[in-house]
């Protein structure tokens, strides 16, 4: 394939607005791409214009090696901290800016463009390569999650995920927990206080008793760093001269084995079970999104193969780190069969800021790397 038109593709599915919704659009256009070349799809729908996309090549064999990335990006913000429009690709000093650029369609792209070049050269492959195209990552990971129930990743035996990592190869990331509690109370004026229950008081016992729990010690991971725990929204009340009835808290939680999910979440109920106990007090934990760790073995064959390729194609060292944030990866582990996972894929440090970009030669590095990475664990 022509390099202009790899560098087209990037751009015509960064002009794609899939904010947090219409995958469908980067679905279709990705299967419209790959018939070209005679290969074969299939959309697995999420729900309304929002479709999951999986391709598989290659020959059945003992192997089966897993390409994931996700078709939704995040909303661009404040249009105006952006010097173009973030759904129109730009192309300046070797670069391509846009929403998506970096977070993640250039590592989709390459994986896409990856495929159809090993079919286009008659490549050899020793088993198949199998492409799990997810919606809705960006918030709760959902057709990961959907495709892992329905099967999808069951024969799956190593997975590479696109995600921005630059010339860093990530083994293992940190769980994520979103969470929310919520405080029901009674409403009256102002002056007359005691008539009301004030839900914020409550809010706030819980908002303090939270962080002493979570930050009175700090638990760290060698690979992982620190188990991480940020309340990130507060809203509640109607008015200024009313007790509010009704108010809401929200946070996040970024989790390692030695504090892991299981645990954080017991501590959440039993601070909410606790403090329920007091006269008046109704709150509610309810936990929007849990994503687990992942702990992939730093010396798997697709790390160390895709280690020992990066560096001869690029010429440099890429190392092999852990990383706080979560993937699609902590729903694909579910899956019946266990298998490694890497997140390798083009990028640097702008993912979900204004003028996101990706440099075109990373982008274009990565499929040479994804292709010989591909050959090398299939064949051998």
């Amino acid at each position: 394939m022509e390099k202009a038109k790899k560098i087209q593709i990037l751009k015509d599915i960064i002009n794609i607005k899939s904010v947090n919704g219409n995958e469908k659009a980067v679905a279709d256009y990705l299967t419209k791409l790959f018939n070209e070349y005679g290969i074969e799809t299939q959309q697995v729908a999420y729900d309304t214009n929002r479709d999951n996309l999986v391709v598989e090549i290659g020959t059945e064999g003992s192997k089966v090696l897993a390409f994931s990335g996700h078709m939704d990006v995040v909303a661009p913000g404040n249009l105006a901290d952006w010097t173009t429009d973030p759904f129109a690709a730009d192309e300046r000093d070797g670069n391509i800016y846009g929403r998506g650029a970096c977070d993640m369609k250039s590592g989709l792209a390459a994986m896409v463009i990856t495929m159809i070049e090993l079919v286009q050269e008659k490549a050899e492959l020793n088993g198949k390569i199998k492409l799990l195209a997810t919606v809705g990552e960006e918030v709760g990971e959902l057709g990961s999650e959907q495709l892992t129930r329905e099967g999808y990743a069951d024969d799956v035996t190593s997975m590479i995920i696109g995600e921005p990592s630059g010339y860093h190869i990530i083994y293992s990331h940190q769980g994520s927990i979103n969470f929310s509690v919520s405080s029901k109370g009674k409403s009256s004026h102002s002056s007359m206080p005691k008539l009301g229950i004030n839900v914020i008081d409550h809010l706030v016992e819980f908002y303090t008793r939270a962080n002493n729990e979570f930050r009175k010690t700090v638990y760290t991971n060698d690979v992982l760093g620190d188990f991480i725990y940020n309340v990130t929204m507060i809203s509640g009340g109607e008015q200024i001269n009313s007790i509010p009835e009704k108010a809401t808290l929200e946070g996040n939680i970024r989790t390692i084995p030695e504090y892991d999910n299981q645990k954080t979440v017991a501590k959440l109920n039993e601070i909410i079970d606790d403090l329920n106990k007091e006269k008046e007090y109704h709150l509610e934990l309810t936990i929007e999104a849990n994503k687990l760790v992942v702990k992939s073995e730093r010396d798997s064959d697709i790390a160390t193969i895709a280690q020992k390729i990066a560096e001869t194609k690029i010429g440099q060292k890429v190392p092999l780190l852990g990383m706080p944030g979560t993937t699609d990866a902590a729903e694909f582990i579910k899956a019946k069969n266990t298998f490694p996972i890497i997140v390798f894929g083009p990028g640097n440090e702008t993912p979900h800021q204004a003028n996101e970009y990706v440099g075109i030669a990373n982008y274009l590095d990565m499929i040479e790397v994804y292709k010989e990475i591909a050959k090398d664990y299939l064949n051998h």
